[in-house]
């Protein structure tokens, strides 16, 4: 019965569908009169209207169904639509992106959403993360907050990035369509300056206000160091004002009060005044050096003007401008005007010196031209300039190893030289073409000696009997090659302490060298390498040189004889070498000594020369025993005399290197076994005259170079003599020194040694060792890396690098040769020897001591000892360097900031004794 009663008639259910079908299609289309609220997501995005639908405009169409008109009937003109967003004034023109790790509240009456937890709101370019963040819709408003842990510590911190500036504060409120903000307890960084305020107030996206706040170089939370003010105003990357600024230490307020302060921020190359620094000197008195000014005058030129002034009466005048094109040319320009003065006027030692010192660097990008170049490397002044700087402070003048830059002066250097050289090579051609200016002087004799000009020109081998197109093998003569090397000099020598004019014209000479070799390529005879020669050579003079013993004054008179005069040398050679290979292998595979290998190059030739030169050679008297010498008209030219006599012989060599592989008694790996240079090379090279009167035999060179255990760098060089002398006069007599009663090899008459080696430890942060560069040498010529280089090695304090706990520097020299004396009496040896040292080691982890020194043998003493001593204090670096011994003996101790903006912010202290 129940069951009856539930079961539903199909023919009801049609019925009830087929009544509800018109009722649907009826109310389709109706609307209700309750009007629904704007979205919420629209309101977000800044777009608080919508596109209106499109109605159709049957005017502007025509219907399928209508006639065409006639040509002359009116058609009404179709209107175009278009398609238009209306904006509200206060909304935004890009759309916020926000997120939150911990929630998200959304208040759609209030029109704010809360974010908690690690939030982010970006806009545009700006960025707001924080723990706590408000957005209000209705205003543009952000709001973040810090946020603290249970225990009350700060969890997150408000942050704050537009562009490339960041802000870290306490709270921050900040308004995307102004670009207005208010901040509190905040934390921002202007390049290398790092402030703090306790509010800040942005304008727009470049300037705000500041309100009690420091600013300082030290990132740490609680500076080293700061400067305390009230009020400020920052431009970003352009300049910081300030009102009345104090300096602190480690929050202790300093009693120095300015009343304002201006400091730029911008990057790069900006114009403004140079500092001067304070010195005290024992000849100069008390003196400000490095005052001046910088000009940018251009993207492309800037010049920097400075100078020095002391109390006793000396000053010095710098100008220095520099200039520099991308991709094309870099160069330099620096010229100084000293006037020293020692003591007062009246007094027995008042002395009054004016010089001079110019030096010019310039460089061209290879790229820029092809195939040619122009540079330039001038150092040249008066020999006593660099004699009588009293310091080098702000200096920036360079003599290729010696510069006066810095706080440290130079030690003296006797020898000065420049170059300018075009150079030219003519693309597809065999030319080359070098025009240069060269000088040299010698500051201790104060001679000058010029080349102007000094002209070159090579022609490339030519091969003449080379056909132009290759078909099967070459034939033997294609291999026949010519070339072409000349060379045209002019010189003028004067002291510059006498300088004329006509001293220019008397002591100008000029000289030209021709050299036209001639080759040929032979294929290899087994293992032999044959290569026949021929040469000519021609050299012009324009003088002759004559010494003659004079019987009344007991001594060599000269005479100088100006003209056109030339020598010619003609030669024919050949050579032959090969290379032979022996290797010791050990039998046993555990030895430390794997095998042993020597490979030895031995070259043999053949000459001929004919005496071309026996007219310009003659025989004098040197001495009143009746010792006689042989010497050349063409002495003391440009261009040396060839070698007198003609000669037919062979030229021997033999060339040497030694090596062995080790295995490591650690290693058990596929590296266990290392190859081991035991000698890079050694060898011995001579000739042998079969036409020669006497002294067929040619004396030794022998040589030698190693690099022991990769540590210790080892060259040596020595000439053997052959031949005996003669106990008296110390003249060579034609007498091997093997057939004397006493055997011996022979007699060294020259010789040298030279040992360097370098240890020190393992860098304690590996990470850093690209970073601790005490310089940047990009965009720098060759110069000015020389001379910041040398700064570096004569202000090690500076420079120290924590890092490395200890490094030691020793290198050795010795050298000796034998020459005639003076007055032609007979031969004299000049040894030298000497030490030199540098190295440093860390007394603390922020403490490092050093020293570095020239020890010279032959005079017993120390020529020149520097110590420091320099303290890492993080964000300011102390200095302590003192010279004890040489010709300049200072102190100097200097405390400054690391950072290059405020460097001019040093605390120095130097002294200088100059010992004349």
């Amino acid at each position: 019965m129940t069951k009856k009663r539930n079961k539903v008639n199909r023919n009801y259910t049609h019925l009830f569908v087929l009544l509800l079908l018109p009722l649907l299609v009826l109310t389709l289309k109706v609307k209700g009169k309750t009007h629904s609220s704007s979205s919420f997501s629209n309101i977000l995005t800044g777009v608080k209207d919508t596109v209106p639908p499109v109605k159709e405009n049957t005017a502007d169409t025509i219907p399928a169904s209508t006639k065409i008109l006639p040509k002359d009937s009116s058609i009404k003109k179709s209107r175009i639509d278009t398609f238009n967003i209306r904006m509200s004034k206060d909304s935004l023109t890009d759309p916020v992106n926000y997120n939150a790790e911990d929630s998200m509240v959304m208040d759609v009456r209030a029109k704010k959403i809360y974010l908690y937890g690690k939030t982010q709101v970006s806009y545009t370019d700006i960025k707001v993360t924080a723990p706590v963040i408000i957005f209000d819709q209705a205003t543009q408003n952000v709001t973040a907050k810090m946020g603290r842990d249970t225990s009350g510590n700060v969890s997150g911190m408000a942050k704050l990035v537009q562009a490339d500036q960041t802000t870290v504060s306490d709270s921050i409120k900040f308004n995307f369509k102004t670009q207005k903000g208010l901040t509190h307890s905040t934390f921002f960084q202007q390049d290398e300056i790092y402030n703090y305020a306790k509010k800040v107030k942005k304008i727009d996206q470049q300037t705000f206000y500041a309100y009690m706040g420091r600013f300082t170089t030290c990132n740490l939370d609680t500076p080293h160091f700061a400067f305390r003010f009230k009020k400020a105003k920052f431009i970003n990357k352009k300049i910081a004002v300030t009102g009345p600024v104090h300096p602190e230490f480690e929050e202790v307020p300093v009693p120095i009060y300015l009343p304002f302060g201006i400091f730029p921020l911008q990057t790069g190359r900006h114009s403004g005044l140079l500092p001067p620094q304070l010195t005290v000197t024992e000849d100069f008195g008390l003196g400000l050096e490095g005052l001046g000014y910088y000009k940018v005058i251009n993207d492309y030129f800037d010049a920097k003007i400075w100078g020095d002034i002391y109390s006793y009466g000396s000053w010095r005048l710098n100008f220095a401008p520099a200039y520099r094109k991308r991709y094309r040319y870099q160069g330099a320009l620096t010229f100084s005007l000293q006037n020293t003065k020692f003591g007062f006027k009246g007094d027995p030692d008042f002395s009054r010196t004016k010089s001079f010192f110019v030096t010019w660097s310039h460089s061209m990008d290879s790229k820029a031209r092809p195939g040619t170049s122009f540079s330039a490397s001038v150092n040249a002044g008066s020999s006593k300039y660099l004699r009588l700087i009293p310091n080098g402070a702000y200096g920036n003048v360079g003599t290729g190893s010696t510069v006066t830059s810095g706080y440290q002066p130079i030690n003296f250097t006797n020898q000065l030289s420049s170059s300018i050289t075009y150079q030219k090579s003519w693309q597809g051609k065999p030319y080359n073409l070098s025009v240069s200016l060269n000088h040299n002087q010698n500051t201790a004799t104060s001679l000058i000696n010029l080349n102007m000009p000094d002209v070159a020109f090579t022609v490339n081998t030519l091969y003449p009997f080379q056909r132009k197109e290759f078909a099967g093998e070459s034939k033997w003569y294609e291999k026949l090659g010519v070339a072409y090397n000349g060379n045209i000099k002019g010189q003028v020598s004067f002291y510059d302490t006498a300088f004329s004019f006509r001293q220019l014209i008397d002591t100008f000479q000029w000289g030209a060298s021709h050299n036209v070799p001639i080759t040929l390529s032979l294929p290899p005879l087994g293992p032999l390498q044959i290569a026949p020669g021929i040469s000519y050579q021609e050299r012009w003079f324009a003088q002759q040189f004559f010494r003659r013993w004079n019987n009344n004054t007991k001594k060599i008179d000269t005479s100088i004889n100006k003209g056109f005069y030339s020598a010619r040398e003609f030669s024919v050679s050949l050579s032959l070498s090969t290379a032979i290979f022996g290797t010791f292998n050990s039998k046993k595979k555990d030895a430390g000594i794997q095998s042993i290998r020597h490979v030895m190059r031995p070259q043999i030739g053949m000459n001929f020369k004919p005496d071309l030169m026996k007219p310009y050679y003659y025989r004098t008297q040197v001495d009143t025993l009746g010792n006689q010498a042989l010497f050349s008209v063409f002495d003391g030219s440009i261009f040396s005399p060839f070698s007198s006599g003609r000669s037919g012989g062979m030229s021997f060599g033999i060339d040497n290197n030694l090596e062995m592989k080790v295995r490591s008694k650690k290693d058990t790996g596929e590296n266990a076994v290392k190859k081991v240079k035991i000698l890079d090379g050694f060898g011995i090279t001579g000739s042998y005259n079969f036409l020669a009167d006497s002294f067929k035999l040619s004396t030794f060179n022998l040589y030698a170079r190693s690099n022991l255990f990769e540590k210790i760098n080892i060259t040596a060089s020595a000439t053997l003599d052959p031949y005996q002398t003669d106990p008296s006069t110390g003249y060579r007599i034609d007498k091997l020194a093997w057939a004397a009663k006493n055997f011996s090899l022979g007699r060294i008459t020259s010789g040298s040694l030279n040992a360097s080696t370098t240890f020190q430890s393992k860098q304690k942060d590996e990470k850093k060792k690209n970073g601790n560069e005490a310089e940047n040498f990009d965009n720098l010529t060759q110069d000015q890396m020389m001379q910041q280089l040398d700064y570096i090695r004569r202000n090690p304090a500076e420079f120290a690098d924590f890092s490395i706990p200890w490094s030691l520097n020793v290198g050795f020299s010795l050298s000796f040769s034998t020459f005639f004396k003076r007055d032609y009496s007979g031969f004299e040896t000049d040894f030298s020897s000497s030490i030199n040292f540098s190295g440093d080691f860390n007394l603390t982890p922020k403490w490092k001591m050093g020293a570095n020194g020239y020890y010279d043998f032959r005079t017993s003493q120390i020529q020149s000892f520097t110590m420091f001593i320099s303290r890492d204090l993080h964000c300011w670096q102390m200095s302590i360097n003192v010279t004890p011994v040489g010709i300049y003996r200072f102190f100097n101790i200097s405390i400054s900031p690391k950072s290059g903006l405020l460097r001019d912010l040093r605390i120095n202290r130097t002294r200088y004794f100059y010992n004349q």
